[in-house]
């Protein structure tokens, strides 16, 4: 593996390549001595048991990837800030290695769409000319270009630790799923989807939190929700690899200690257990709260409302002017003997003063053209408050919207920047009402704000009073993402004085200040949660996960071991094809939780991603992935399924494939699974 960069992002992927999927890695950066990660890439170089190796080179051009081995690489990282930068190191690796597995960052997903085209168009006439025929035929299997923003990727993750107050969180098909820690009395009542892991029988049986080990990965402040929530991990809930190099993990009751989980247990291994005994399940979240509904801001109709443009005592006056006009006309219908018609156009035009003086007509009628004549006066400052209040009203409705009066249960949303946008996306698409707080009024996410109408306060979250604008004492959560550590960080603790058992999630970017910083809230505020997120930590799992071919969905830890999630075809593999539900799991390795029921040619090739107008996303599951499956059902041979599996099981499974040049990852097990149908 190759990895270019010398960011918080290029250290992550190479910790998590050569930790979890226990590969050799080379990384390609200006400067081990300085920069911005080039310390901290270089002590990972000489850490025992890793497998890192780094190239010197200020602009990764030919040579330097030539040195990296590129043409031997399995798969490349670009994780530079600079897009173009990295467009220019893409296309030169395509053509010095045309099978090389691409995994980008970009901040332009139009420009990285039109990339991915171009780079697997390459590839695929690179085979055609290799092959020597004309005709167009597939991109080598692992030559393909796969563009991710880091923003959002971590976008899910920050989400969910502000509505759920959990790290063990993954989105499925427009579904957001969690691991909770239930004993076995409770867990029936909660109707989970499956049952991941049994915890151990003894109390504090778990090995102690503060091993050097697990403090590996704690050092970004990115916390797992445990017993007493001060688990530390490594983003994807990894502990520093120790879950796939140990070789007892895969089997229920296999470990040795006896102290650690027992992943995936198959029904036998439930029965008979005491109901006092604890297990992690899955279950999904409801996207609706179940308390009463929040209260929303107002969206003006397409037809606005009378009650929209106008004041209640402007239409009071209105209504008490169209009165008065009434009974003159009536009085001057009855005085005159005319028509009802003529009597009130006559009426109108008194009451307009463009008629002709009644001086030859009775001394009533004269009156009455007096009176229609005071009326016209006082209806001239009338009409003119309408002109301005109905402009007002317009302009208010282009306008950004301010919190109502009455707003709870939200989630107060500070910074709508680059991050803070794709958070914004992620808790409209799960129907979240949200009040957002930006100082800048041209930042990237106050379109997305203004379209959707979402009350938003363009002001300095440090000033006195803006936080209780923004109804912080009513909300559930505040997510602190601006792109300044002090910011953040003083909003926080605002928000702490205001209403001390706020749920807190902020964005750090300096990994032992956010350290420090959780420990000291975690200490002051015992009785609430608070979460610090480093972005590069909650995207590097994904990165790893694309470099490594797989379409990881999401991983949970339990304990020290982490459990991950795929989606699998059925077609080809002789340990799921033509085998039933329960049979197609392995307790202890892997077992199949939900079957993707869209056909072939509609089926969405990223099953972890939301549309933007949120459809498909349910609280039952409904959707594209049925998860309360039938131990009976037959697995197709054109059947995709989505399995929760370790990842040595996840290895195996994968490696009984039909993609049989797939490269061995050592560490993880064997190449290849044997059938155990197979004598």
């Amino acid at each position: 593996m190759v990895v270019c960069g010398d960011n918080a992002l290029a250290q992550r992927v190479t910790r998590e390549l050569a930790t979890v999927y226990r590969q050799h890695v080379t990384v390609v950066l200006p400067s081990l001595r300085g920069g911005s990660h080039g310390p901290q890439i270089a002590e990972l170089t000489g850490r025992r048991g890793l497998s890192v190796e780094t190239v010197e080179a200020k602009v990764p051009d030919d040579d330097a990837l030539l040195r990296a081995g590129i043409e031997r690489a399995g798969a490349l990282a670009l994780t530079s800030g600079d897009d173009q930068l990295n467009i220019y190191i893409a296309l030169r690796a395509r053509r010095l290695n045309p099978r090389v597995r691409l995994v980008i960052r970009m901040f332009n997903r139009n420009l990285g769409q039109y990339l991915t085209d171009l780079l697997d168009r390459a590839a695929r006439l690179s085979g055609d000319r290799r092959a020597g025929g004309t005709a167009a035929q597939e991109p080598p299997s692992d030559a393909t270009t796969t563009v991710l923003s880091d923003s959002d990727t971590a976008a899910p993750s920050i989400v969910a630790a502000a509505v759920v107050g959990s790290d063990k969180v993954i989105y499925a098909d427009g579904l957001l799923l969690r691991a909770k820690e239930r004993t076995l009395r409770t867990v029936d009542r909660r109707n989970p989807l499956c049952t991941l892991a049994l915890m151990p029988a003894t109390e504090g049986a778990e090995d102690d939190e503060g091993s050097s080990e697990d403090d590996e990965g704690s050092s970004d402040g990115s916390v797992g929700e445990g017993a007493t929530g001060t688990r530390g991990t490594n983003g994807t809930g990894g502990t520093g690899g120790t879950g796939a190099s140990s070789p007892a993990g895969d089997r229920p009751g296999s470990d040795r200690s006896g102290r650690g989980p027992v992943l995936l247990p198959g029904e036998e291994d439930l029965r008979g257990l005491p109901p006092h005994r604890e297990a992690v399940v899955l279950e999904a979240i409801t996207r609706r709260s179940s308390r009463a509904a929040a209260v929303r801001a107002p969206r003006l109709p397409r037809m606005l409302a009378l009650k929209e443009l106008f004041s209640r005592r402007l239409r009071y006056s209105l209504l008490a002017m169209t009165v008065v006009v009434f009974v003159l006309a009536a009085v001057n219908w009855g005085i005159s003997g005319d028509s009802p018609l003529h009597a009130a156009y006559v009426t109108l035009l008194d009451l307009f003063a463009i008629n002709e003086p009644n001086l030859r007509e009775p001394a009533g009628e004269q009156v009455l053209q007096l009176l229609a004549g005071l009326a016209g006066m006082m209806l001239l400052p009338l009409l003119l408050a309408v002109v301005l209040e109905s402009y007002g009203a317009f302009r208010k409705a282009a306008a950004l919207p301010t919190p109502p009066r009455g707003m709870s249960g939200h989630v107060v949303l500070v910074g709508l920047g680059k991050v803070g946008k794709h958070v914004l996306e992620r808790l409209l698409e799960l129907n979240i009402p949200v009040v957002c707080i930006e100082k800048n009024d041209e930042a990237r996410g106050i379109a997305l704000a203004r379209r959707r109408r979402v009350p938003t306060l363009i002001a300095d979250v440090t000033r006195e009073g803006v936080l209780e604008d923004a109804k912080i004492k009513r909300s559930r959560a505040l997510l602190a993402l601006t792109s300044s550590d002090g910011i953040n960080l003083e909003a926080s603790l605002n928000a702490r004085q205001i209403k001390p058992e706020l749920r807190v999630v902020m964005r750090l970017f300096d990994d032992a200040f956010a350290t420090t910083v959780y420990r000291t809230l975690r200490d002051s505020y015992p009785a609430a949660q608070t979460r610090s997120r480093s972005v590069s930590a909650l995207a590097a799992p994904a990165f790893a996960g694309a470099m490594m071919g797989r379409q990881v969905l999401g991983a949970i830890s339990v304990g020290r071991r982490v459990l991950v999630f795929s989606a699998v075809d059925v077609r080809g593999n002789p340990l799921l094809e033509d085998r039933t539900v329960e049979q197609a799991s392995q307790p202890g390795a892997w077992r199949v939780v939900a079957l993707d029921t869209a056909s072939e040619d509609e089926r969405r090739h990223d099953l972890s991603s939301m549309t933007s107008e949120g459809a498909g996303l349910t609280s039952t599951g409904a959707g594209e992935l049925e998860w309360r499956l039938h131990p009976g059902y037959v697995l197709k041979a054109g059947d995709r399924v989505v399995v929760g599996a370790t990842r040595r099981g996840l290895s195996r499974l994968l490696a009984a494939g039909p993609t049989r040049d797939r490269p061995r990852i050592p560490g993880t097990g064997e190449h290849r699974f044997p059938d155990p149908r197979t004598p």
